[in-house]
């Protein structure tokens, strides 16, 4: 969390740097770009704050973590293989998640209703403490397989996650995710099927087999 405050005291670029995103398990592309920069103004102007009213802020949203604890842990660290990690994600990303939920444009009657009960301020809140969590990156299961992973992360994911797969307001964050849900999330794609899609995703996933996706998903559940 010393991290995360720190960091409030640069602004978040404005600048679009991916084009991705994942998330509950779908890729799908980057969001209307007002829409983005609407949330950005609002965390920037927290940043511009004093620390005990950012403080005040991440207390706000633990409280309203709670709610999500049972499935995506106290701290936003999954208790599931196929549930996301939600910590350390960048904080637009996850308003613009959230606001997705509540608004239908994401389907899933149990999460809709969750944050259809939580207010504006709530949301934030909760957006900004997952992104003040540190993700712990997975221990290595096979070296081989993660090596493989890691060439072809650099080859087709590293343009838009970047190079420490950290995300930006766009993009997920991928490192120390759950390997189950990038696995479930790859074949999703590789596959067309599940709710949401994205030409892109899918395209990159048609090239991949299942010794792939398993080695990328070995690669970036252990990276920090």
């Amino acid at each position: 969390m010393t991290t995360f405050i720190k960091s409030l005291a640069r602004p978040i670029s404005v600048a679009a740097i991916g084009v991705f995103l994942i998330s509950g398990g779908k890729v799908q592309a980057a969001p209307g770009g007002d829409e983005v920069v609407a949330y950005e103004r609002r965390v920037n102007e927290i940043q511009a704050s004093a620390p005990g009213v950012i403080q005040k802020k991440l207390q706000v949203g633990k409280k309203a973590a709670f709610f999500c604890a049972n499935c995506h842990g106290d701290v936003g660290l999954s208790k599931m293989g196929h549930v996301p990690n939600l910590a350390g994600q960048n904080p637009v990303y996850l308003m613009m998640q959230i606001q997705k939920f509540a608004d239908g444009r994401r389907k899933d009657d149990f999460m809709s209703g969750l944050i259809k009960a939580l207010k504006d301020e709530d949301r934030l809140g909760m957006a900004l403490f997952y992104a003040s969590q540190a993700v712990p990156p997975g221990e290595v299961g096979n070296a081989r397989q993660a090596q493989r992973g890691r060439a072809l992360y650099m080859r087709a994911c590293i343009g838009c996650h970047g190079a420490s797969a950290h995300g930006n307001r766009n993009v997920a964050r991928l490192a120390g995710q759950q390997s189950e849900y990038l696995v479930a999330s790859l074949t999703n794609y590789r596959k067309r099927t599940g709710q949401r899609t994205d030409p892109s995703m899918t395209s990159v996933a048609a090239n991949l087999n299942d010794e792939q996706i398993a080695a990328l998903a070995e690669y970036l559940t252990t990276l920090p």
